[in-house]
């Protein structure tokens, strides 16, 4: 569906506006989109660049209450997106662009007032005793995200276990948000912020947290660190289900952006401690190679492959 072509010049000036956003603040993001068809490419961005917004206005420097008087701004323009109360000559690009893309897809978009919620937590200061106490977290900030995404991918008729889609979608957006956490370690405890569970913290020792470039004297921050390695990889075993119900090119959009993450993982778990000497990333080569494995449907057709023995098991 390339129907965007025949859009109106503001709205196609709006999708630009958001594609800007993403390929500047989302390398990883902007890596998987880019094997998009323009309609659903634009979408993702209009979807990114307003999820954008709302973290911005959460990692600001603005005071808690004002940034809770911003995010109930947002929300109330989020509104005006899900009336259909949003012209094409709107001052704001991102509001446009997302109206569009609203009335192309079926996107859910109370997932981003999930988001809201979310952002509002860490404004709040919320810390988390367990992990199903930090899942909602996740699912509000990233789960939501991928269900958002699954209304512009769509899933190819006539899949098997189609119905599973959304939950395979939320569960991947889990995995990210972990492998998030665990790659940020150091940068949110500097912020003030601690995510990982604290029963977990306590577990290994580590409850004292990480605002320095070595870890809590006497702690097990290695064992920590698989553990969780552990639970995001057993998350993204399962949200993978996803990819044999996309189209080719969805798929490979998917199989793009969790490949750099589970990537990031690996090298995670092969050297915990980078985590709190630095930001841990991939170099470019390897996520041009992960974006061209995603693009020849590998993992899907494995995937694929499995699911079928294990229904006819």
């Amino acid at each position: 569906m390339e129907a965007t072509a025949h859009a109106s010049a503001p709205v196609l000036a709006a999708y630009r506006y958001c594609e800007a956003i993403t390929g500047q603040q989302a390398r990883n993001f902007a890596y998987g989109i880019r094997l998009l068809p323009t309609d659903k490419r634009q979408a993702m961005s209009a979807l990114y660049a307003f999820s954008r917004r709302i973290d911005d206005i959460g990692d600001g420097t603005l005071e808690p209450s004002a940034k809770q008087g911003r995010l109930e701004e947002t929300r109330a323009l989020l509104a005006r997106v899900k009336d259909g109360r949003i012209d094409e000559d709107d001052t704001d690009p991102v509001a446009v662009a997302l109206s569009d893309a609203a009335r192309r897809f079926p996107l859910p978009l109370e997932g981003l007032d999930e988001l809201i919620d979310g952002v509002l937590m860490d404004v709040h200061g919320a810390t988390y005793e367990t992990w199903d106490e930090l899942k909602v977290y996740c699912r509000c900030v990233a789960g939501a995200i991928g269900r958002l995404s699954l209304g512009v991918f769509g899933t190819v008729p006539g899949a098997p276990d189609a119905e599973r889609a959304s939950e395979y979608a939320d569960t991947l957006g889990l995995a990210l948000q972990l492998t998030n956490i665990l790659r940020d370690v150091r940068e949110d405890a500097g912020n003030g912020r601690t995510y990982l569970p604290a029963e977990d913290l306590a577990k290994f020792g580590c409850a004292e947290g990480f605002e320095r470039s070595v870890p809590p004297p006497g702690s097990d921050f290695t064992g920590l660190v698989h553990f969780e390695v552990k639970r995001a990889r057993a998350l993204f075993a399962e949200g993978f289900q996803l990819l044999p119900m996309l189209d080719r090119r969805s798929g490979a959009c998917v199989a793009a952006m969790a490949g750099i993450y589970h990537r990031l993982l690996t090298r995670i778990a092969a050297d915990p401690e980078a985590v709190l000497r630095g930001r841990v990333s991939l170099p470019g080569r390897e996520k041009a190679f992960v974006a061209v494995r995603g693009l020849s449907g590998l993992d899907a057709r494995a995937i694929g492959r499995r699911q079928a023995v294990r229904r006819r098991g």
